[in-house]
């Protein structure tokens, strides 16, 4: 996928690895999740956790490493937008985001312990500039990873931030208010 156009004043879209069968669909994101499950629920790295919602056809227990930041009593993470799966219409959006619209409660496993939560999408406004703040410069150690992992070159710090405010600017973010 080539990176796309900046518009006023935003720099352009970090160039993603080609051929990264887990960055290219939502089947290899699942996949992606589920080898890391296991270990980001016994010690998730700083930066990362384990979501888990209620499905909400069936009532079971769905469980989604995501990337979060915590700031206080909330923390802030992104559903990856359409630009990073190649996809389009309705079926764009995470079933764990489809789960949390029929039912917001949700836990959050990060390091500190496992935290309840009410989870919902930001809108516009001094909340989304906290939420963009938070989450697009915060830079932990895994990040450096995440960004090997999705992107070509050698991962820097400014790298993993434009990286970042790319998924944030072409995502959708949410806030969990942490109980």
């Amino acid at each position: 996928m080539q990176a796309s156009r900046a518009t006023s004043g935003e720099q352009p879209a970090p160039r993603e690895r080609k051929r990264n069968p887990f960055t290219k669909s939502a089947g290899g994101g699942r996949a992606l999740s589920a080898v890391m499950l296991p270990l980001f629920t016994i010690w998730p790295p700083r930066g990362f956790g384990v979501l888990t919602t209620t499905g909400r056809r069936t009532g079971k227990t769905r469980r989604k490493c995501v990337r979060v930041v915590r700031r206080g009593d909330e923390a802030y993470l992104v559903m990856l937008g359409p630009a990073l799966t190649g996809q389009a219409g309705p079926k764009v959006v995470a079933a764990w985001l489809w789960n949390i619209r029929a039912d917001p409660n949700v836990r959050l496993r990060i390091r500190g312990g496992t935290f309840a939560g009410s989870a919902r999408e930001i809108e516009e406004g001094p909340e989304k500039e906290r939420a963009r703040q938070a989450y697009c410069e915060t830079v932990h150690t895994f990040d450096y990873i995440e960004c090997d992992f999705h992107t070509s070159g050698w991962p820097t710090s400014a790298k993993v931030q434009r990286m970042h405010r790319h998924w944030f600017n072409t995502g959708i973010p949410l806030v969990i208010e942490l109980l």
